[in-house]
C-alpha cells in the first residue's frame, strides 16, 4: 500500500466531516438531546466534543505558541480539579441551541481544514501529549470524526456506507496494538499479528508479516469498529486466530487517553 500524504489525509478528513454533517444536518431538534453510547453524552455532546478539538487542532497548527499556552492552562485546571473534562470541553456548546451548535462546529472544522492545508508532510504539531507528525495528527482527527459519527449514527438509526477512508483508521488500529498493552501497564505479548482486511471497494489491505503466528481476517469496517471500541469483537465477522490476536482484540484501543473497555457483547 502506498503511504498517504498530508494532502491525502486532509482530503479524507474533510470528506469524513462532510459525511457526518450530512447526517446531523437532517436531525430533528429532539434528536440532538438523545443519549449516545458514550456515558453522559447526548448527540449534541458528540458534536460539541468534535468542535472543541477541531478548534484546538487548528490553533495547534496555526499558532503553536498560543496552543501551548492553552494546553498549560487546560492541564493545570484539570490537575487542580477546578473543572471537569466535560465542562472544560463542552460547557460552551451545551448552552447552544442545535442550530447554533451546528453552525459553531462548521466554523471550527472549516478552520481546521484551512489550517491542515498549510501542513507540510514533515511538519510536527504540538498536542496535549507528545507532539505528532502532521499525518498522524490529521489521521487522529479523521478517526475522531468517524468514531463519534458512528456513535451518532447508532443513536439515531442511520446506516452509513463505509468508504475506503477506513484505511487510515485501520492503520491506526494496527499500529496501536502495543500501546493498548502499555496503556494498561501490561507487557506487550511477544509475536506478530497479521491483519488482512477487505476494503469497502473490494481491495485487500494487509498489515504484518506473512510468517506471523496469529491472524485477523475480515472487513475493514469490522476491524475499525473493534479497535475504536464501537463494537465487541464477538459481534463482528472477524476471524481471529491465535492467542495473542484474541487477547489483543478483546481490549484493543486505538484512541489516546486512559484505558477503556470495549462495549459488552450484544449477541
Amino acid at each position: 500500500m502506498d503511504k498517504p500524504t498530508v494532502a491525502c489525509v486532509t482530503a479524507d478528513l474533510i470528506a469524513e466531516l462532510d459525511a457526518l454533517d450530512a447526517v446531523v444536518a437532517q436531525l430533528a431538534t429532539e434528536d440532538w438531546e438523545r443519549a449516545t453510547p458514550s456515558p453522559r453524552w447526548a448527540v449534541r455532546d458528540q458534536i460539541g466534543h468534535l468542535a472543541f478539538f477541531d478548534m484546538t487542532a487548528a490553533l495547534a497548527i496555526d499558532d503553536p505558541e498560543g496552543f501551548v499556552t492553552h494546553r498549560e492552562s487546560f492541564v493545570a485546571a484539570a490537575l487542580a480539579s477546578a473543572i471537569s473534562a466535560d465542562d472544560a470541553t463542552l460547557g460552551e456548546t451545551r448552552a447552544m441551541s442545535a442550530p447554533e451548535l451546528l453552525d459553531h462546529w462548521r466554523r471550527q472544522r472549516a478552520d481546521l481544514a484551512a489550517a491542515a492545508a498549510t501542513c507540510a508532510d514533515n511538519a510536527r504539531i504540538e498536542w496535549y501529549g507528545p507532539s505528532m507528525g502532521a499525518k498522524s495528527f490529521l489521521t487522529a482527527r479523521l478517526m475522531e470524526a468517524w468514531a463519534h459519527g458512528q456513535d451518532i449514527c447508532d443513536t439515531v438509526g442511520v446506516e452509513r456506507e463505509p468508504t475506503d477512508r477506513l484505511r487510515h483508521i485501520a492503520q491506526l488500529g494496527y499500529i496501536t496494538r502495543g500501546r493498548t498493552y502499555i496503556n494498561r501497564e501490561l507487557d506487550v505479548p511477544a509475536g506478530d499479528v497479521q491483519v488482512t482486511l477487505t476494503s469497502p471497494s473490494g481491495e485487500t489491505w494487509v498489515w504484518g508479516p506473512d510468517q506471523a503466528e496469529a491472524t485477523v481476517t475480515g472487513s475493514a469496517l469490522d476491524f475499525c469498529l473493534v479497535t475504536a471500541q464501537r463494537r465487541n469483537v464477538t459481534d463482528t465477522d472477524l476471524a481471529v486466530e491465535g492467542e495473542i490476536a484474541v487477547d489483543w482484540l478483546a481490549m484493543a484501543q486505538l484512541f489516546a487517553g486512559p484505558p477503556s473497555d470495549p462495549p459488552t457483547p450484544q449477541s
